[in-house]
């Protein structure tokens, strides 16, 4: 199954959700594109939703981690929402959870941005 991604808003973040696979080849190309698209909007909050995410390669994992610095180098940020156990095991071995949150409740992670604001 290809990627696909939608984006809503919920205030001042962008929340991506993600069905499929984010793999090698046009997968990546996409999440690339998109992520790009959002950046030149001026979005600098992004809840990637990872639910719905099945896989998960280098190249995809390579997009996330350029976005998630650029995003910090921004001023802004990038979370995780409820990664698939097999998308969270990856995120867990290439230890990206010790750098970029990962929230259960959309809530949460939504209003963690805003916290995240008052202190800056």
């Amino acid at each position: 199954m290809r990627l696909r991604i939608s984006i809503r808003e919920r205030g001042d973040v962008s929340i991506l959700d993600f069905w499929g696979r984010a793999t090698i080849g046009s997968d990546s190309e996409l999440l690339s594109k998109q992520l790009s698209s959002l950046f030149a909007n001026g979005e600098r909050k992004l809840l990637l939703n990872l639910a719905n995410l099945a896989q998960i390669d280098s190249s995809g994992i390579r997009v996330i981690v350029e976005a998630y610095v650029f995003l910090k180098r921004q001023g802004g940020d990038l979370k995780f929402l409820c990664p698939s156990p097999r998308v969270l095991e990856v995120l867990r071995v290439l230890r990206l959870t010790d750098a970029i949150p990962v929230f259960a409740d959309e809530i949460e992670a939504v209003a963690s941005f805003r916290a995240y604001s008052a202190k800056t």
